[in-house]
This record gives structure tokens, C-alpha cells and sequence, in this order.
């Protein structure tokens, strides 16, 4: 039986080998000119940077995708600890995250008393709803939204005051000092919104973080996820058709007798899964009204990213391998950032040293620094001709903070707006990161995994179930997969 997989992200990547591991014969074709999605590399006058994500979370979602394909683990990863530094604006102080908690409590001791006893409080309480919920909700396919909501009234109740408050407020109930509240509040960053939009139920993830599995790098760089992976389909015989954009879709019945590609190319297959945004090709390409731009826009969707990496000529002093740098009108400029009401000239912003840790990723004795300002989608921003200059505010701003003129040792620079980003991955808006968790947009409330009206169309992805995030992409192989082996079962040996 053949399968066809549009689009080779983490989640079309790891579905290929799971169906490839079960005797499936698997085709894959590629928008861009090079494998990974959003997981990809840029490489540029002797530097390579990582494009989007620098670290992951939930490595056992990984060791479990490994153990499901009966293969090695691809690639090299280890723990961070400390996790990462944040810096504020107001007397340019820098506070380090440690999973270690004592270590984290004298960090903290002289802006929050009595912290050792606090964030005990606040990881139980979180740490109780991530166990009550992970495998319930996150890790299983739903039918319907009936299905999904009486799920949910198995979650214990001590739970639901967490489903009216926002992140912000849930903070509030446990820490006094902004340093905390807005350290802990990045998380739902992560998430590509901010902590005053963003459900209390999100706060899990400080559990994740601090307590439960942390945070890991992959020596390397990260795109070896995504080369370790491709070296394993071609081991199983899956070939990757590279610079091949799925346009079309031809039906017969109830059935996608083949896919379209944008040279009128015909790709056949049993069934197709999409691994392109979930409610953009339903809208797209399938011209599904339900999905249409109209409605499309209507949807909460994630910030945008505005990415710069620089090739520096030396070690750069005052940074650490993850860095946030906040500014001092943290609730002003969050409320604010998402519909562009506020000025962009002191934004919010974070920067990853990937030489500190992998330092095959520059030149000896210089650094690779990637940069990542969210900023508002194309519906509030639709012009970015003045992308450089933002480019060389946030550059002078952390020279300011750091004490280091990197201006005068750039050896490269790129800049990538939401236009770069939503052209190469076919992103709604340039939105980063998909389809934003708010309570109408997770679960059976998200885009379905299998399509409402074409029986051999599946999707994987962000946009889909569970959600965003490294390990969201491989927990949705896995949902997906279900759904295949349910419809098609084994393939006979």
C-alpha cells in the first residue's frame, strides 16, 4: 500500500518512518528546497545557523517514536541546566533559570521572598494537571467534539478554575514580583502568544520545564534531528522529491485519487497526509468555505517571527547559550504586540548563541547568534520594507545590554521577515506558529487529523492535534498513525 506525505517537517518526517516501519511504501514531496519545515538550516559564508527551534522538551516522546520504528536514536541530544538567561531592561539585570531548584531560589531570593516554598507550590499544582491530562487529552485522537468534551469532564474538577484564568493571573496566585511572574510567563511565548492570552491550563509547561523533563540541545545542532531522520527513510527506502508543492487534490467519490503538484505533475496514492498547515491547505487548496481567507483570518493565530542571524568574527561576551531580553513595559507590550499598536523600535526579543554549545556552527574562535523578535502577523503588519532597520535596532539594543559592539564584527547577516517565512512554509499571515491554544482552538476543537469529507486524506502537524512544539509534531505522528492503521491495518510481510 502506498502512501503519499505532502511536506517534510517533524511530523511528516517521523509519520513517514512509522508507516515506512510497518511495511508501508512511502512517497514524500517538499515545498521547499530542502528537508525540516520550520526545523531547518541556513548556512552562509562558513556559518550555519538553525533557522526555528533551538531546543526541545518531552525528549521521552522521542525515545518513544524510536522504540515504535525499532530503530537507534538518530541523533545526539543532552540536558540543559541552566536552562536559559533572561535579562531586563530596568538595571540591566540578568537573572539565570535553573532546573535546579535551589540553585533557582538564591537566584531569586532578593526580589521574591520565601521562593523555594512558592514555586513548590505553583510545579505541584501544575505537575498535577499535566498528569491528569497528558495522556487523556494530548495524546489521543477524538471523534468528536462530544467526544472530547466528555473526555474533559474526566479531568478532576479541582482543575477547571484553570480553564478561566489566564497564565498571567494563575502567576499572580503564587509569586509577587514581575521578575518571576514575566521568567515564567515566557513559556507561554513558546507557545507564540502571550501569558494574558494564554489559558492557566498552559502553566503545565512550567512543570515540563523546571521539574519533569526539562529542556534538551542536540549536539550538533538541531537540524541533525532532521538529517538523522532522512538518513533513516533512506535506509527504508522512502524517497523525498524536494522543491514540489502540492497545488491540487483530484477526488473521485469520497477518495483523493491523486495529488497536484504546481507543474500539473499527478502523485498517486492509497491515501495522502498533509503535512502542510491543516487549516490552510483545507482552505487553500481544497477551497473548503469553512477555510476560507475570511475565515481563515478569523481564526487566533499565533505571532509571527522576524529572524536575524549573524556570522560574528569573535567570542561574544554577556551571552549564554539561551538568552530572553525584556524590556520594562512587559503587560503594555504584550497586550499591544499582537494587533502592532505598539512601537517595534525596543522590541522583546530572544537570542540563541549556537556556537556556545556547538561550536562546529562557526568559525574558530567565532560565534554563530540567531534572533528572534514575535511580532504581529500580516494582517497587522503587512509591510516589511523596514525589516532591516529593525534588524539593526535589535542588534544596537543587545550590543547596549551586553556591553559588545556586534555591529562592528558581523562578518554575515540575514534578515527573515513573516513575508520569508509564510512564502517558504506556506504560514497563514507569516504566523510562526500556527494555530494559537486558545480553549476553542485545542483538542477535537483544532483542525481533525483525518479529513470530514475525503476518507483517504489525513493531516499531521501543528495545526492539527495535539498542537505546536517539537514534541506536539511527534505525539501527532503517532495520532495520525493511528488513524491510518485503524482504516488500513498492517501491511501483510
Amino acid at each position: 500500500m502506498k502512501a503519499l506525505i505532502a511536506g517534510t517537517g517533524l511530523g511528516g518526517l517521523t509519520t513517514a518512518l512509522r508507516l515506512a516501519s510497518r511495511g508501508y511504501r512511502v512517497t514524500m514531496v517538499e515545498k521547499f528546497h530542502q528537508p525540516g519545515g520550520r526545523l531547518n538550516q541556513l548556512k552562509k559564508e562558513g556559518y550555519t545557523f538553525d533557522m526555528g527551534p533551538s531546543f526541545f522538551s518531552m525528549s521521552y516522546e522521542f525515545k518513544e517514536f524510536i522504540d515504535d520504528c525499532g530503530i537507534e536514536m538518530p541523533f545526539e541530544f543532552h540536558e540543559l541546566d541552566p536552562l536559559y538567561a533572561v535579562n531586563f531592561l530596568k538595571g540591566n539585570r540578568t537573572f539565570i533559570v535553573h532546573k535546579n531548584l535551589d540553585r533557582l531560589a538564591a537566584e531569586f531570593e532578593s526580589v521574591e521572598p520565601d521562593f523555594r516554598n512558592k514555586v513548590e507550590r505553583y510545579l505541584s499544582s501544575a505537575g498535577k494537571l499535566f498528569h491528569d491530562t497528558e495522556g487523556k487529552v494530548i495524546r489521543r485522537n477524538f471523534n468528536s467534539i462530544f467526544d472530547f468534551l466528555a473526555t474533559l469532564a474526566t479531568v478532576p474538577m479541582k482543575h477547571l478554575p484553570k480553564i478561566f484564568r489566564n497564565f498571567m493571573q494563575e502567576l499572580d496566585r503564587h509569586f509577587d514580583s514581575d521578575e518571576v511572574k514575566q521568567i515564567f510567563s515566557l513559556t507561554a511565548f513558546f507557545l507564540g502568544a502571550t501569558p494574558y492570552d494564554t489559558p492557566a491550563v498552559y502553566t503545565l509547561l512550567s512543570y515540563t520545564e523546571l521539574q519533569h523533563d526539562g529542556y534538551y540541545n542536540v549536539k550538533g545542532g538541531m537540524y541533525r534531528i532532521v538529517e538523522g531522520l532522512v538518513r533513516e527513510l533512506d535506509r527504508a527506502g522512502v524517497d523525498i522529491h524536494l522543491n514540489t508543492e502540492i497545488t491540487g487534490v483530484e477526488a473521485a467519490g469520497d477518495s483523493v485519487s491523486a495529488c497536484i503538484d504546481q507543474n500539473g505533475k499527478r502523485w498517486e496514492a492509497d491515501f495522502v497526509v498533509i503535512n502542510g498547515d491543516a487549516a490552510v491547505f483545507r482552505g487553500n487548496v481544497l477551497r473548503r468555505p469553512r477555510y476560507s481567507p475570511e475565515k481563515l483570518d478569523r481564526m487566533k493565530w499565533t505571532l509571527a517571527p522576524l529572524t536575524i542571524y549573524l556570522g560574528i568574527d569573535t567570542k561574544v561576551p554577556g551571552l549564554h547559550h539561551h538568552n530572553y531580553f525584556l524590556g520594562d513595559n512587559f503587560r503594555e507590550y504584550a497586550s499591544k504586540i499582537f494587533r502592532n499598536e505598539i512601537s517595534l523600535d525596543r522590541p522583546y526579543y530572544y537570542v540563541n548563541t549556537i556556537s556556545r554549545l556547538n561550536p562546529e556552527s562557526a568559525p574558530p574562535g567565532c560565534e554563530s547568534i540567531f534572533i528572534l523578535c514575535p511580532v504581529p502577523d500580516l494582517r497587522y503588519k503587512p509591510d516589511w520594507s523596514n525589516a532591516e532597520q529593525l534588524a539593526g535596532s535589535i542588534v544596537s539594543d543587545l550590543s547596549d545590554r551586553i556591553g559588545f559592539d556586534l555591529s562592528s564584527h558581523i562578518v554575515t547577516r540575514k534578515v527573515l521577515t513573516p513575508v520569508d517565512w509564510g512564502k517558504s512554509f506556506n504560514l497563514h499571515r507569516g504566523s510562526g506558529l500556527s494555530l494559537a491554544h486558545d480553549l476553542n482552538q485545542i483538542g477535537a476543537f483544532r483542525p481533525s487529523n483525518v479529513d470530514e469529507k475525503l476518507r483517504n486524506l489525513f493531516y499531521v502537524g501543528s495545526s492539527t492535534v495535539p498542537g505546536t512544539g517539537l514534541p506536539m509534531a511527534v505525539i501527532s505522528s503517532k495520532l495520525v498513525t493511528e488513524r491510518i492503521l485503524k482504516r488500513y491495518g498492517l501491511v501483510p510481510a
